[in-house]
Formats: C-alpha cells, structure tokens, sequence
C-alpha cells in the first residue's frame, strides 16, 4: 500500500464503512465527516451508486481519503480505479482480484480469517489485511492469536464487522492493527433520515476516543 495514503489512515485510525443509496446523501455525508474529524471513507459497491458516489467525491470533496469496499470482481475493481478510488477492500482474498490490483498499482486490503489466507495474500506481496468478520470469527483473542506467529513479519490489519465505541480501544491496542472499521459511524438508519449531526456526534466521539491512545 502507498505510504500516503496508509499514513492517512494509520492517523485517523478509523475508516469508516459506508453504503449508499441516494445521490443526494454523498456531499451531506462527506461533510458531517470532514467537520466531525473524520475524513475519510470506505463506499461499499453494495449499492448500484457506489462508482457514481465515489467519483463525485473524489472531484468535490478532494480533501476526504475514498476508497471503494465490498470490492467482489475485477469489473468492480477496475470501475473503483477508473472512479478515482485512492484504495480498495474486500471482505475476503480473491487471488484474480489481488493480482489486478497489483497490476495497477492500485492499494488494496483483501480480507482474511485464517493463516492459510494471510500467507496465500502475504506470498502476493500484501501487507495490509481486513480482518473480517472480526466479532463474529473471535474478536480481539482470535486476532491476537492470529497474528502473533507473524510479528515478525510487515504486516497490519484493519478489522471490520462488530467493532464499536466500547471495544474500539481493545482493538487499536493490538500491536498489529494499523485501524478499525467503522460501519457504526453512519448508519443506514441515519444516512436514509438525514441525520448529519448524530454522524458527526459519532465522528467526533470516535476521534476523541482515539486521541486516548496518544
């Protein structure tokens, strides 16, 4: 991964998780983030919108870090560069995608839950991994576990799915983890109801929590 955009990220230490259902949330939605703090952005390409959301971010909102999430075939991750997504994530490793997206140069973070995986990616060159689901496959033990054979090894991880205010800490306190997930910054809830300032509350606690850790 470039060092810019993973200094970036490292930073903030959260990334939020987004999907998108209408154009008219994009720039509501990327300014409750830059004025809560948080600028940056994960948009899943679970919606139909998502190459349309992040390149009007990208050309409007040049001040927020995009990526594209939920990244699941070439044809998404090609429609991700040509959007002008600064990185991409997936939920798990595909080798086909990881391949293409070294082939561009194109930053990405495949998911893993097992050594298997992370060697399968980390032969690849990889070095920055989604650990997904992270609640669900064990949490914070489980990721300790996993990555303790390997902390000899360049390598970071960004756990997603589960993560929340009251175990944010637990998770950056990992050695190994460069940042978090945040899919409860904005809800699907919020987002659909306009509610910007209950998403810059949850941004500005976030970074509050984390400014902890410095």
């Amino acid at each position: 991964m470039k060092s810019a955009i993973k200094d970036i990220i490292k930073q903030h230490k959260i990334v939020p998780v987004i999907a998108l259902e209408g154009m008219d949330q994009i720039l509501p939605l990327a300014d409750a983030l830059i004025e809560g703090r948080l600028p940056l952005i994960e948009i899943t390409f679970r919606t139909k919108i998502a190459a349309k959301a992040i390149a009007v971010l990208t050309k409007q909102r040049p001040e927020l870090l995009v990526g594209a999430g939920t990244v699941l075939t070439t044809d998404e991750l090609k429609s991700a560069v040509d959007s002008g997504a600064s990185f991409g994530v997936a939920p798990g490793f595909n080798p086909a995608i990881v391949e293409e997206a070294l082939r561009l140069n194109f930053p990405f973070i495949p998911g893993i839950l097992t050594p298997t995986e992370l060697e399968a990616a980390m032969e690849l060159g990889i070095e920055v991994f989604k650990f997904f689901p992270a609640e669900a496959a064990g949490g914070i033990n489980y990721l300790t576990s996993l990555a303790a054979p390997y902390s000899h090894k360049k390598i970071e991880f960004v756990p997603t799915g589960g993560v929340n205010p009251k175990n944010l800490i637990d998770y950056l306190a990992i050695k190994a983890v460069m940042a978090v997930g945040g899919t409860w910054i904005a809800k699907k809830d919020s987002i659909e109801a306009g509610q910007w300032e209950v998403i810059k509350k949850n941004c500005r606690e976030a970074v509050k929590l984390v400014g902890k850790l410095r």
